[in-house]
């Protein structure tokens, strides 16, 4: 059983509230997309084109990761409520500051900092293991918060372009900037310490890293996470270009389009809190994998045949992203379950190394469209992406099996 009483909200007493862990794990995703639909509006101001300034989308992912790498271990040293006040300070401050920029290398920059938000996310995770007991425990908490963060971003894309419309692509990165406020405070009044040992220095935490990475168990959570999650990471920096250049959608509607992609994460996430505990972990990673593996096929085969279209893109996308959603927190749990001592450490490095393959697919995503294309070069990318993540899990499912680390 755990040693933590039951989370009550605004209590600084007690563990966070899974309210608060879902703002927390909310931000990242957020940000790192909520500024999608204005890409046309923002590629007139800064003098560039949509394709160009959606590679900020990888830079944000690449960065992300960079920040995972060091979170982890600066979390399970320091503690999780220091790390996680000081990372939100630091989005507020450079995503106030991106509606004042001129310049696309500055607005590079400044998305690369505001992936600090990143540390959100590592630090719910490491929470969410803190306070439990087994692995499918965890899986089944982890979904439920990421359900509740799958909300944000899908209610951001549908907004997003609307307030683009009315205001301006500048304040999308206003109102980014008060609900990272608002994320501060809450975290202030409500996140009370759950790290029960600390004093290990920073230089030993990371000195953790290459026993994780001995783990064949650890690396088969981390690829069947990364490369399953890869889809949708080469989806983020393609769509934009395949929905307003190849299917002539509006802001608007090309915000709610990609929105779909979230209620169907949403979906994954709840079935996932549902099942974990009664089928296990790898089962369920299994499950959703294959899932995804199913959906993508099917846009594969529609789209080499021509009959690709912004219904069958985003449609099935939105299917792959049930499986996406059962996936994602059942192989989260399963890398930190490696080592429970070390769940910070853990999350954050595993979590870096998911978004710096979704950053490379990213990036190869946007280089790969041009005018003259469709979209199958996307599609088969994030076939080939949900392929080698199954692939992954049948490995470790074979490992844990025969009781191998």
């Amino acid at each position: 059983m755990s040693q933590f009483p039951t989370p009550k909200f605004l209590d600084q007493g007690k563990p966070p509230h899974i309210l608060t862990l879902i703002l927390l794990a909310s931000l990242s995703p957020l940000s790192m997309n909520f500024f999608l639909p204005s890409l046309p509006s923002m590629s007139l101001h800064f003098q560039t084109s949509p394709a160009a300034l959606g590679l900020s989308v990888g830079i944000f992912l690449a960065s992300s990761a960079i920040f995972q790498l060091v979170i982890g271990p600066l979390s399970d040293h320091f503690g999780r409520r220091p790390v996680v006040l000081w990372s939100l300070s630091i989005f507020i401050l450079v995503t106030v500051m991106v509606p004042f920029v001129t310049n696309t290398a500055v607005f590079f920059i400044l998305r690369a900092l505001q992936a600090a938000a990143a540390a959100c996310i590592v630090i719910s995770r490491a929470i969410v293991r803190d306070t439990t007991t087994s692995a499918a425990e965890s899986g089944q908490r982890i979904s439920y918060v990421t359900m509740g963060m799958a909300v944000a971003p899908m209610l951001g894309l549908s907004l997003a372009g609307f307030i683009d419309s009315w205001f301006g692509w500048q304040a999308n990165f206003w109102i980014l900037g008060c609900v990272g406020a608002v994320v501060l405070i809450i975290c202030y009044f409500d996140q009370a310490e759950t790290l029960k040992t600390r004093g290990v220095t920073f230089k030993k935490q990371m000195a953790q890293y290459p026993e994780l990475l001995r783990s064949r168990r650890f690396w088969g959570y981390c690829l069947s996470s990364a490369l399953g999650s890869g889809a949708f990471f080469a989806f983020l920096g393609g769509a934009p270009f395949v929905g307003s250049e190849l299917f002539h959608l509006p802001p608007k509607d090309l915000g709610l389009y990609i929105s779909t992609t979230a209620l169907g994460y949403c979906l994954g996430n709840y079935l996932s809190g549902r099942y974990s505990i009664q089928f296990g972990i790898d089962m369920m990673i299994y499950l959703g994998l294959l899932t995804t593996f199913f959906a993508m096929s099917f846009s594969l085969v529609i789209s080499f045949l021509g009959h690709g279209s912004a219904v069958s893109f985003f449609g099935l996308m939105a299917f792959a992203a049930i499986g996406n959603g059962i996936t994602m927190p059942n192989a989260a749990a399963g890398m930190m379950s490696v080592r429970p001592d070390l769940a910070g450490t853990a999350s954050g490095l595993g979590g870096s190394i998911m978004i710096a393959g979704g950053a490379a697919l990213s990036a190869a995503a946007t280089t790969m469209l041009g005018p003259n294309n469709k979209e199958t070069p996307l599609v088969f990318l994030m076939w080939l992406s949900v392929t080698g993540g199954l692939l992954c899990i049948l490995y470790v499912r074979r490992r844990n099996k025969m009781r191998v680390i």
